[in-house]
């Protein structure tokens, strides 16, 4: 029977084990739309520590030495996948950095592992259990952060937030079960992330919060109606700041003009050994062409505006070819600019951070 092909066209005897591993734990359920409120789908850390289990359980490896370098191999050929097929990713590059994140946290677990139990084959048993624990505690997360953070949304309150995250939904679900609020949310250019969760929010058959979408650019216009700024990150840094979709750094920053609360909610498994001091030291992520659509034409033609309308009706500006330009996937926040962190270990100040990531690694 020939083997199925895969998304690039080649057949599945054609990828490594750990890719078909990675594409099943990521992929959508077939038929299925990827909903902001399913709790099944798995963060990118998570399916990167479930793909590394599946390679333990495949290891011929007679020594830990052999086994680590099978483990560092796979992690290399994940995040060499994730580069050279970006557009197959919703988050489009940003989240190289959550997968390095838990291959970088499971290699130490496995090596913290292998100290406390010399031999090899009880060491190698002991990391799948764990492992499968960890990954089970960890697809959990979003609840334990939920639980904390609901607690800082007050009644009457408007929320302003950015891009599709899951943990920023299930934390303003469970603060929406006993209390009255409102939603903000960007609009989320260039993959209108914004306006996606919008729908979600406003359909939600439990919960029918007032939302709003407004323009990314109108940050700062609606920013002294908002109380509190609610954002998720693909990464907490070592310094204390994260890293998310692009144009958080500029919302942290307009929130700290306004003497607004900027808040990150993030699952400990993306605490990142990283240190940035700028945004030219995040890592390498791919330059996607500019698509810029005119949404007042659509406007003019009665055609509505949001992601429906600039992908299928709005002109397309072609540029031409002696204009650069630059279309980050994310940046960095620095950490003066968050007052809280919301996370499965508690609610953090970003000077804290530092010292959970020495845990985590310890």
């Amino acid at each position: 029977m020939a083997a199925k092909a895969g998304e690039d066209g080649n057949s599945d005897d054609d990828i490594p084990l750990v890719l078909q591993d990675l594409h099943g734990f990521l992929k959508r359920r077939k038929g299925e739309s990827s909903s902001l409120f399913d709790k099944s789908v798995m963060a990118t850390p998570v399916a990167a520590i479930k793909a590394l289990l599946g390679v333990v359980e495949r290891s011929k490896a007679t020594t830990m030495m052999g086994l680590q370098d099978e483990l560092k191999q796979a992690k290399q050929v994940m995040l060499q996948d994730f580069e050279d097929r970006t557009s197959l990713y919703h988050n489009k590059g940003r989240s190289q950095i959550a997968l390095a994140s838990g291959c970088d946290l499971f290699l130490k677990y496995v090596t913290r592992s292998f100290l406390e139990l010399p031999n090899f084959e009880s060491c190698r048993q002991e990391v799948l259990e764990r492992g499968q624990r960890f990954a089970g505690m960890s697809l959990a997360a979003r609840d334990r952060i939920a639980t904390v953070a609901s607690e800082f949304i007050q009644e009457g309150q408007t929320v302003l937030t950015h891009g599709w995250s899951r943990v920023v939904a299930s934390i303003l679900m469970q603060a929406a079960e006993t209390k009255n609020f409102d939603i903000v949310i960007l609009e989320g250019r260039p993959d209108a992330a914004g306006a996606k969760a919008a729908k979600f929010y406003a359909s939600h058959s439990s919960n029918n919060i007032p939302t709003k979408v407004v323009l990314d650019s109108a940050m700062g216009y609606i920013m002294e109606s908002v109380d509190i700024v609610l954002v998720g990150a693909e990464a907490v840094v070592e310094n204390g700041g994260c890293v998310n979709k692009v144009g958080t750094y500029a919302l942290a920053a307009c929130a700290k003009a306004h003497g607004k609360p900027f808040y990150v909610a993030a699952e400990s498994y993306k605490f990142a050994r990283l240190y940035p001091l700028n945004q030219k030291d995040l890592p390498h992520t791919t330059n996607i062409p500019l698509k810029v659509c005119d949404t007042t034409a659509s406007t003019a033609e009665g055609k509505g505006v949001g992601a429906d309308a600039a992908s299928s009706s709005s002109p397309i500006e072609d540029l031409p070819e002696n204009v650069a330009y630059e279309n980050p996937s994310c940046d960095y926040t620095p950490a003066k600019f968050i007052t809280l962190l919301f996370t499965d270990l508690g609610v953090l100040t970003p000077s804290a951070v530092s010292d959970e990531l020495i845990r985590l690694y310890q």
